[in-house]
């Protein structure tokens, strides 16, 4: 692992910068989930973990005071925020959602990158088809609806006028109706997510490029601090953008040898769902300089019972673009169904978006995978995973037809 000096192993303060995937909510979500499941682990691992109001400006985030293994820690989290670019791209009203259900499907289907996905992990193209299969189901209901009210009008004498006015408005009421329960069943959500991803074919929409920046101006300034660590976080497509920050920061110079340890804890990756498109030049250059870089340690978190993730697929890898000289990421799993109970996992097994999450959250039978821990104890990531193995089940199968760096 890279930095692991005795000098920079020891943690007594860092800060940790979060990179949320496509969600339109406001950041208070991942304080509220930190304190609930700090307070959960803390009480089954046994240690000290308290959260308190961020003392410092800039991004929204929340201080942490921990103690543990002997040693006290004090922790700066910030989220960096792209709600607001994420609820933008979900205005698109339901026509318009049904043209991005067309053009999505053809970029994956056309591109060839939707069978090569599947031969990875099926869960997550599952869950990239399930808004399809979902929305056109609805649509088919709604034409169903407005054809039975035709028939019925025809019964009548002039009633197929009046029943084909009524087919209509029943039809588009009852698509208006599936729309406002969508935060019951995603398929809008999901939907807008993978055709935000799609859109130009992988690569960075200019709005999200332009916040990258910012989060990289970010990381830059905490890296100037007297720190011992900063810890970039990334979860589900949150992953590929702290991917392409952090190499940008490194090929910039912007990453002293002589500062705090820099570290990337990639969580629920989805990173092929972009990588493996045509257009995804940058991350696919990204994913292979970052991943021979000795300028900071990356640690990949997955879990086969995610059905969301690419689990234990190593991004770089199967992205078809790892150089002879790779050093990153070291892939192993959560193992969700050892380190959770059997009725935890009982409990949490169909609840897919939720255990999406769980990287985040409390495990009541832990083993070397901690979220807080990492986020809050007294190592930084590469002193605490030191010649930790990477899980033999990985999938390094380079099966992306894209691999090109550059148009």
């Amino acid at each position: 692992m890279a930095k692991t000096t005795p000098e920079t192993t020891s943690v007594k303060r860092r800060r940790v910068f979060y990179v949320p995937g496509y969600d339109p909510f406001h950041p208070r979500r991942y304080r509220e989930l930190y304190r609930k499941e700090a307070a959960a682990q803390s009480a089954i691992s046994g240690y000290q973990i308290a959260l308190s109001p961020k003392q410092s400006g800039g991004a929204y985030g929340w201080d942490v005071t921990a103690e543990m293994d002997g040693a006290k820690v004090q922790a700066q989290v910030d989220v960096l925020v792209w709600s607001d670019i994420v609820k933008s791209s979900m205005e698109t009203g339901i026509v318009g959602t049904y043209r991005q259900l067309m053009r999505t499907a053809w970029i994956y289907i056309g591109s060839g990158a939707l069978w090569r996905l599947m031969r990875l992990r099926k869960g997550p193209v599952i869950a990239a088809l399930y808004p399809i299969v979902f929305l056109l189901g609805q649509l088919a209901l709604a034409l169903v609806l407005a054809w039975g009210c035709l028939r019925l009008g025809g019964l009548f004498p002039y009633g197929e006028w009046v029943g084909g006015a009524v087919g209509i408005g029943a039809g588009v009421a009852l698509l208006h109706w599936f729309r406002r329960v969508d935060n019951k069943v995603f398929a809008y959500y999901l939907m807008h997510d993978y055709a935000y991803s799609a859109q130009f074919n992988g690569a960075n929409p200019p709005e999200l490029e332009a916040r990258m920046a910012v989060f990289g101006d970010a990381i830059a300034a905490a890296m100037a601090e007297e720190v011992e660590e900063v810890l970039v976080v990334g979860h589900s497509s949150g992953v590929h953008l702290a991917v392409s920050v952090l190499a940008d920061l490194i090929r910039a110079g912007r990453v002293p040898a002589a500062g705090p340890a820099l570290s990337f804890l990639s969580l629920g990756q989805v990173v092929p769902m972009v990588s493996f498109l045509p257009a995804a030049y940058r991350l696919r250059a990204d994913l292979a300089y970052l991943s021979q870089t000795e300028a900071l340690d990356w640690v990949d978190v997955t879990a086969p019972g995610d059905g969301c993730a690419f689990a234990l697929c190593d991004p770089v890898a199967v992205s078809g673009v790892a150089p002879a000289g790779k050093r990153w990421p070291l892939v192993f799993s959560a193992a969700f169904t050892q380190t959770l109970s059997p009725a935890r996992w009982k409990a949490l097994r169909w609840r897919f978006f939720r255990l999406h999450f769980q990287y985040l959250c409390a495990f009541d039978r832990p083993r070397d995978y901690d979220y807080f821990r990492i986020t809050a104890g007294p190592l930084t990531l590469g002193a605490r995973y030191q010649g930790r193995p990477p899980s033999q089940s990985r999938i390094e199968l380079p099966v992306n037809k894209f691999t090109s760096v550059a148009p």
